[in-house]
């Protein structure tokens, strides 16, 4: 009984020796057999892009009020509402200050008088100093051939330089005149002024996208009563990691997706490069203007950007997934020499947003790189090319 106890014990023994024999034996042959693998080529019009996210904001954003305190007496502006430069928005209780611009016009109007009045002085004395010219030349003619007393000579002389100041006292007259119509005006428009700050206009086309305060209400000097934009300077304020933002330039072309309307693309362009960057997130902020967007939007509302910031040709591309040691600007990836496979340092260029890396440096023309990680990559195996990649 022992006896055959011990043979089953042998025998089992001997099976497991073979299947172990016959495994070690497979996995040899299939780590010696030669590895199918796939090679990078080199690529044409390999699109560089950047990509952001932000959100939508005005470039042109106005908070208006009043410079004057006062109640709202007419209010035309609401959310929404689509407003022209120069519409009225609203208006305050005016009446004490109209009555102020209509004393001031009453006085202008007194001034004009009196300046006009002081023309016609200056008419009457010059025609008064004309006539006693006359007699004053002829009564000294008469002197002159003894006709006349002396007497008379020198009182016709005397009326006449009184006529002549009294023409200067008429022209003196007329420049004081003058000088209160000028005031009168200056005072009138200082109150037209001050009238005009209890309108409140629209200063551009805009779109008003708040209003604070009701009709009747008390407002303060300075207390925003509109929140108007531009609609037409709509963009987006993305923010672009630092390292990803060197080759971006103002004019270059964009594609703005919005969050409210996923699946459709939206033109646009490069508008401002922010001298700033965020400190905190050392990202830099890039404003992109939207050519086609929807003429409704909302401001902060989530939107994605890609930037186009290059297009190369014959340059060699891998995934990233195939870069092992990846520190930015240098790696270690799988090549092939002499039939057999090596890790080898390379040299990065720039990534694109589908996950790949440019090769560059020198030899690239004879380099062949593995491009992805495959089961059984290891020093020295053979390997045979299947497939070129793209």
């Amino acid at each position: 009984m022992a006896s055959r106890t011990q043979h089953k014990r042998l025998a089992l023994a001997a099976t497991a020796l073979v299947v172990i024999g016959a495994l070690i034996g497979g996995i040899f042959f299939f780590q010696s057999r030669p590895l199918a693998v796939q090679v990078a080529g080199f690529q044409d019009k390999v699109a560089i892009e950047v990509f952001g996210l932000g959100t939508v904001e005005a470039r042109t954003l106005s908070r208006l009020g009043f410079e004057v305190a006062g109640s709202i007496a007419d209010l035309n502006g609401d959310y929404g509402n689509r407003v022209m430069k120069g519409q009225l928005l609203a208006r305050l209780q005016d009446s004490e200050q109209r009555a102020k611009v209509d004393f001031a016009r009453a006085a202008v109007a007194q001034t004009e008088a009196l300046s006009q009045q002081a023309r016609v002085a200056l008419q009457r004395a010059e025609v008064a100093l004309r006539q006693k010219q006359s007699i004053s030349e002829r009564r000294e003619e008469l002197f002159r051939k003894g006709a006349t007393a002396n007497e008379a000579n020198e009182e016709a002389r005397a009326a006449f330089e009184m006529a002549r100041a009294d023409v200067a006292l008429a022209e003196s007259a007329i420049a004081v005149a003058d000088q209160n119509l000028a005031q009168s005006k200056a005072l009138l428009e200082v109150e037209e002024a001050k009238l005009a700050k209890y309108s409140l206009t629209a200063p551009y086309d805009a779109v008003v996208v708040n209003r604070q305060r009701d009709l009747g209400s008390m407002l303060n000097p300075g207390e925003v009563l509109f929140t108007l934009v531009d609609p037409a300077s709509i963009w987006i304020l993305s923010y672009i990691d630092e390292s990803r933002a060197g080759p971006i330039r103002v004019g270059q072309d964009a594609t703005i997706s919005l969050r409210s309307m996923a699946g459709k693309r939206f033109k646009g362009r490069v508008a401002r490069i922010e001298i700033e960057s965020d400190r905190v997130n050392e990202e830099r902020r890039i404003s992109v203007s939207c050519e086609d967007c929807p003429t409704d939007f909302h401001l902060g509302e989530q939107a994605e950007v890609i930037i186009a910031v290059d297009k190369i040709d014959h340059v060699l591309m891998v995934p990233i997934a195939a870069v092992s040691d990846f520190n930015a600007r240098h790696g270690r990836v799988w090549a092939i020499e002499d039939g057999k496979l090596a890790s080898v340092p390379v040299e990065l260029g720039r990534q694109t947003l589908d996950g790949r890396i440019e090769i560059v440096g020198e030899a690239l023309e004879t380099l062949q790189i593995v491009t992805a990680p495959t089961a059984g990559l290891r020093q020295g195996r053979k390997v045979k090319i299947v497939q070129a990649g793209p």
